[in-house]
């Protein structure tokens, strides 16, 4: 039988272990280096933050990010087939018209709910 795929394999598995660990005990030997006090402490754009650095944030950024995401997903999507749309046929154009109303169906859902108000 012949082992040379087996080798490889381990041999891939050995090197990706030693260079994952390698980085991190790399970056760990860089940043403990110097440490300063002014090092750790929280600004923004130079100036000292004033009150509580670790605030939470509200759950309506969540809620957008989410909906970003996907309708940005969408976007790339339709681009995509607008590329393309001379090539496909007709059945290529009636997927994108059920991919787009569920699309919509999805955004009408989520503005009816009251997701797209910001509170």
């Amino acid at each position: 039988m012949d082992q040379t795929g087996l080798l490889y394999v381990i041999g891939f598995g050995f090197a990706a272990t030693i260079f994952v660990f390698g980085t991190i005990l790399f970056s760990w030997l860089i940043t403990h280096r110097r440490r300063r006090p002014q090092k750790g402490l929280p600004y923004e754009c130079g100036i000292d933050t004033i009150g509580d650095t670790w605030s939470r944030f509200g759950l309506a950024f969540y809620l957008y990010a989410l909906l970003f995401v996907a309708f940005d997903v969408e976007i790339i999507f339709v681009y995509l087939w607008a590329i393309v749309v001379r090539a496909v046929s007709i059945s290529g154009i009636v997927m994108m018209g059920i991919f787009l109303a569920i699309l919509m169906f999805g955004e009408l859902y989520a503005w009816k709910k009251g997701d797209l108000r910001w509170q």
